[in-house]
């Protein structure tokens, strides 16, 4: 390939002499008009950044040595204030300024967008020039420019308004004035009005374009007429897409990306994995006629799979990743971040240089699902935000066979959600691919400067119905009468080329015929796709699949270890103020750590950490109430009473450990827990923990629940290791902040997809969150956690106890019974246990055995089988819950402990002691919650 005139520059020993006086010649001609230099220079020129200031304009010293750096900008527009004003032309010259700004303002609402051109949308009063005491007459009058970059500070009147209809009225539509930060906005005002809006692009690149519509056409096509009818979800109509994710990808490879993770609904998928992420065909095919995935119990439907793959770029190697996403549309969206954000870490990228994130959208969840701006309100925060996302809007103009306006939103675009973090939103007619190209390149762009999201509005149309199946003209009548006769983006592009003599008819339909041969023989359409890829980018699972189901684990540390690590959490910096009741907390974990009281709750489950970060294993805690915990037990986070400084003590342990975040969350169950969804399927190594403020919470987030977490590695093969932990507990709180809605985690486990566990004491807590990492078995653990047993009398341990036990699933009557003498043996998980042993302490009752079972799912029928070998003579065995009847443990576990009961003893019957059944999960009064309880305890000794 011949040499560019930029390459042999740059190849250059260094740019001296001629070369320099070129290079500013080049910068000094691109400043005044971007579409007169080479196009190499001119998007090496955009990518450069700026420098704080509100700056188009670099320096020709800094151009020619660094290439990097933006000097101060020479063209600052002079203020006109209209208090300064005296002679007409120069009232005047304040309202072209006005109408300037109007322009930047709305244009976009008289653009171009629809490329059915159905859209009925009056032209702005205010871009008028009338509208600004301006006639025709005062068109060939010649006025300052100000800040519209048009290459010269005056023109006239005719030149300036034409110049606004170029930029911000044609095929794209630019809402940027609503962002707050100048720098941002003047950076759009310069990258859209010194191109007019259209910059000027090559025949090899105008060739690209039709190449990737070609591509993105040609398989619909073909999957229309090999299988016919068949649900596919295809992109017809969207087909600008393609070329669109082509550029997202090879643009942000050349500035260094590594990896580009995409989550999207099912509308185009198949396209996407095809033509973007270079799925063989044949491999689709194979789909299509039911070929099933071995090793997935379940399996999910073609549209739905995800993929990666590995693709060349002039920055070098891209690891591609496509989520698996179910059809509740825009809730992968916080799962890509997730994903992205372990990825980053992984990287040590606080910025998000290496990984990009990019959420692909319809119009209509865009604007009316809630986690959409649940996502966006993470993008800053230090918990979540990964360096901005490029958001993709496949806008289809209908939701399903919702398409008025008024009836699928509140607001003039199905994107305006976004303007809440003042994210920039371009518009752009599907149907003109050189003005795809040109907004994405901008997205590109600004996310790498400015490391913030942007939206684009790809505004198209849906060629059939919401599937193959659908007949759309039921619904919508006028629009596809239209979408019957519009042809193709395709066609209209190479009728563009070829009229304008870049490509030939014979050329055109020779990128026709080449694809539709390379499905024919099941071959790769992907150029740039690598097909030996650099392990090294992607994550490797190989040490954690195979695993079978194991209940136990050595969990064991080394006790002095253990006390040294405990003193060195211990250790407050000198001059750091803790809180009274936090300094007592410091206190008594000083003398547990010296074995002088015994454990409790927060202690065990700090250690846990500290001793996990101690064996290299990265953790991860987000919540609402994380560092204090909400019921002040953990305080892994210290607060200064002086300064307000912070300080965690687990990031302090020793010089090179592995990282320990914990961050207060933003006020989301539904979006944060999908995003530590992503996060832990991509980090296996780490220990990922969600905690909900109250149990219950996590109803908000049941879609992720369901959809992801308990059945992920069924249907696609994705394994996942997270932890959440569910504070659950009847202390006559009310119905919403006591249970965390056990039984639906229970009604939902199958296969050993999940772990359902309930311990009781500071030692169970240690081993079983230090089982979840140590094991290299990756399966969700759902936690219930207790509250009043934070501080329990009797929830305690020892030291002994975290260093030398392991988790129990089932834990044994404690006190020193005699077996034969046990008559009745109460069953029981969670607070419950520590009333029912009060209570029968209290009375003397040496007949009656109490039995713990930790986890309850999987269930462990083999351990509870050989505690009850120890009673022989049972005559009674009774479940005892402090849930109604119809939620907790009691239906989806009953039929297991009946199980083990019979095999012990025939004719031994299993009995319910509990609440009755409910609508609610508990009572609101006190007095009637005290009556409850007290009577489910009796009936667990008398039943």
């Amino acid at each position: 390939m011949q040499e560019s005139v930029m390459q042999r520059m740059w190849n250059s020993a260094h740019l001296s002499g001629g070369n320099a006086a070129y290079v500013e010649e080049l910068y000094e001609l691109y400043l005044h008009d971007p579409n007169a230099v080479p196009e190499e220079w001119r998007t090496y020129f955009q990518k450069l950044p700026t420098d704080g200031n509100a700056a188009t304009d670099v320096s020709h010293s800094t151009v020619r040595d660094h290439f990097v750096l933006l000097a101060k900008n020479q063209r600052r527009a002079q203020p006109v204030s209209a208090g300064s004003v005296s002679t007409e032309h120069e009232k005047k010259q304040v309202e072209v300024l006005r109408l300037i700004q109007a322009y930047r303002m709305r244009g976009h609402q008289a653009s171009r967008l629809d490329p059915l051109g159905l859209w009925q949308r009056p032209e702005p009063a205010d871009l008028a020039i009338s509208h600004y005491n301006l006639t025709n007459a005062d068109l060939d009058t010649t006025f300052r420019t100000g800040e519209l970059y048009i290459g010269k500070e005056e023109a006239t009147l005719r030149d300036i308004h034409q110049a606004l209809q170029q930029t911000y009225c044609r095929t794209i539509g630019a809402e940027f004035t609503h962002i707050v930060d100048s720098e941002q906005r003047k950076w759009f005002q310069q990258r859209l009005e010194s191109v007019r809006g259209r910059p000027v692009y090559s025949a090899d690149v105008q060739s690209h374009l039709l190449e990737r519509l070609t591509a993105a056409e040609g398989l619909e096509k073909y999957l229309g007429t090999k299988y016919p009818g068949t649900k596919r979800f295809g992109l017809e109509g969207g087909e600008s897409l393609i070329p669109l994710l082509d550029e997202v990808i090879q643009r942000s490879g050349s500035y260094g990306t590594k990896e580009v993770v995409i989550g999207m609904a099912h509308r185009g998928r198949l396209n996407v994995l095809v033509n973007t992420f270079g799925k063989n065909p044949r491999d689709l095919f194979d789909e299509f006629e039911g070929k099933k995935v071995e090793g997935l119990s379940s399996g999910d439907v073609k549209y739905h799979q995800g993929f990666s793959s590995n693709v060349m770029t002039s920055g070098g190697e891209v690891h591609l990743a496509l989520a698996f996403n179910p059809s509740h549309l825009e809730i992968v969206s916080p799962v890509v971040e997730g994903s992205v954000r372990a990825r980053q870490d992984r990287r040590r990228d606080p910025v998000g240089d290496s990984v990009l994130p990019v959420s692909i959208h319809g119009d209509a969840a865009f604007a009316g699902q809630g986690v959409v701006m649940e996502t966006f309100q993470m993008s800053q925060t230090r918990g979540y935000k990964t360096g901005g996302t490029i958001h993709i809007v496949i806008n289809n103009q209908v939701g399903f066979t919702t398409s008025r306006p008024e009836d699928a939103r509140s607001t003039e675009y199905c994107t305006d959600v976004a303007k809440m973090i003042q994210a920039p939103i371009l518009h752009v007619n599907g149907d003109d691919p050189e003005a795809v190209l040109f907004v994405t390149q901008l997205a590109i762009d600004y996310r790498m400067q400015f490391k913030r999201d942007v939206v684009i509005d790809l505004v198209c149309y849906r060629r059939r119905g919401h599937n193959e199946a659908d007949e759309p003209s039921g619904t919508q009548p006028l629009m596809y009468q239209q979408i019957g006769k519009q042809r193709t983006t395709r066609e209209l592009y190479a009728d563009a080329l070829t009229q304008g003599s870049v490509l030939d008819v014979e050329r055109v339909q020779a990128k026709v015929d080449e694809y539709r041969t390379a499905l024919d023989n099941g071959l790769h359409v992907v150029k740039s796709l690598v097909k030996e890829p650099n392990k090294e980018l992607f994550v490797d699972w190989r040490p954690y699949l195979g695993h079978t189901w194991t209940a136990r684990h050595d969990t064991r540390f080394d006790l002095k270890t253990l006390q040294e690590l405990s003193n060195k959490l211990l250790q407050v910096p000198e001059g750091f103020v803790v809180q009274r009741q936090v300094s007592k907390i410091i206190e008594d974990r000083q003398k547990m750590s010296a074995g002088g009281l015994p454990i409790n709750w927060g202690y065990a489950e700090t250690m846990a950490y500290a001793t996990l970060l101690f064996e290299g294993h990265p953790i991860r805690i987000t919540g609402q109430d994380v560092g204090r915990g909400t019921f002040s037990h953990r305080h892994a986070v210290l607060h200064n009473q002086k300064d307000a400084g912070t300080y965690i003590p687990l990031q302090k342990m020793f010089d090179g450990q592995p990282n320990f975040d914990l961050y207060d969350s933003l006020l989301s169950e539904e979006a944060v827990l999908a995003f530590e969804y992503g996060y832990s399927t991509t980090e296996p190594n780490a220990l990922v923990i969600w905690e909900a403020q109250f149990g219950d919470f996590a109803n908000g987030a049941q879609v992720v629940v369901d959809q992801f977490i308990t059945s992920g590695e069924n249907k696609w093969g994705r394994l996942c290791g997270l932890t959440m932990l569910l504070p659950h507990g009847y202390e006559g709180q009310g119905p919403e902040h006591s249970s965390a809605r056990l039984e639906r985690y229970l009604q939902l486990c199958a296969e050993h997809n999940i772990q359902v566990c309930v311990p009781t004491t500071p030692a169970q807590i240690y081993h079983l969150l230090r089982r979840q990492v140590i094991r290299p078995l990756r399966k969700p653990l759902v936690v219930l956690t207790p509250k009043s047993l934070l501080r329990h009398k009797l929830a305690i341990s020892s030291l002994e106890d975290l260093a030398d036990g392991s988790f129990q699933t089932v834990i044994p009557e404690i006190d020193s019974l005699v077996p034969e003498k046990v008559e009745r043996l109460v069953l029981c998980s969670g607070k419950v246990y520590y009333d029912l042993l009060e209570k029968r302490r209290t009375e003397g009752r040496e007949d009656i055995a109490i039995v713990r079972i930790e986890q309850l799912y999987p269930f462990p029928e083999d351990d509870l089988a050989e505690v009850l070998s120890a009673y022989t003579n049972l005559k009674h065995i009774v479940w005892c819950q402090e849930e109604p009847m119809n939620q907790g443990a009691w239906y989806c576990s009953q039929h297991h402990m009946r199980r083990v009961a019979i095999a012990h003893k025939k004719d031994l019957f299993l009995e319910y002691a509990g609440r009755d059944a409910s609508a609610a999960p508990a009572c609101g009064y006190a007095s009637m919650h005290a009556e409850q309880q007290e009577k489910l305890l009796q009936d667990a000794f008398t039943v």
